[in-house]
């Protein structure tokens, strides 16, 4: 079996929670938005994305971790609790990234085109409305039939709202600048008042 090594770094944004960046070294592969912690909730989509892709890799063996990767034991399947945080051990590029994500939470004009994401699997579709995502900018929003236009899909409407519902890497393939024509439209996981929220924080009312 071949080992993926997926790490996790943790990181505190005053006012809005804790969030995660889930990434293989320099590569971002999930990215979790800050929010109030009372349980590892979210550990378990985490993991079984994981494991459809270790899967898809040929049976490869996953294993996130808070700062590091651990082998488990053959006979375990799933994926394992979290131990206590160690950042130490993430790359340097990550440690900016994490840097630079708790800057945008403070109010900061922070943009992320820069940002290595994980894509494998996707279909050619998928990645033309995340790269149209990506390149709406800070502080704007567009519709979901501008989205599907602008990744060069006019009729898929529907489609790359799905793309977003779906997105992985919040902020930086920044799906909450997606709306509807009617008001902000959804954001699954974390409602509407995030979103909202987000938004005015880049001076965005709706």
């Amino acid at each position: 079996m071949v080992a993926v090594s997926v790490t996790c770094v943790s990181y505190a944004a005053e006012g809005w929670g804790v969030g995660e960046v889930w990434h293989e070294g320099a590569r971002l592969v999930w990215h979790e938005l800050p929010r109030p912690r009372t349980a590892d909730a979210s550990l378990s989509a985490h993991g079984a994305f994981l494991g459809r892709r270790a899967r898809a890799r040929g049976g490869a063996r996953v294993t996130p971790t808070q700062g590091g990767v651990v082998d488990p034991p053959p006979s375990r399947s799933r994926v394992p609790a979290k131990p206590a945080p160690v950042r130490g051990r993430s790359t340097p590029e990550v440690e900016r990234l994490v840097h630079r994500f708790g800057a945008y939470f403070e109010g900061n004009t922070v943009e992320f085109a820069d940002v290595a994401i994980d894509d494998e699997g996707w279909t050619a579709f998928q990645c033309d409305v995340v790269s149209a995502m990506r390149r709406v900018p800070y502080g704007e929003v567009v519709s979901y039939s501008d989205l599907a236009r602008l990744a060069g899909h006019p009729r898929a409407q529907r489609a790359a709202g799905t793309v977003c519902a779906r997105n992985r890497f919040p902020l930086v393939v920044p799906c909450h600048r997606i709306v509807s024509a009617e008001g902000l439209g959804s954001y699954p996981g974390l409602g509407l008042d995030y979103k909202r929220r987000m938004l005015a924080l880049e001076g965005v009312t709706l």
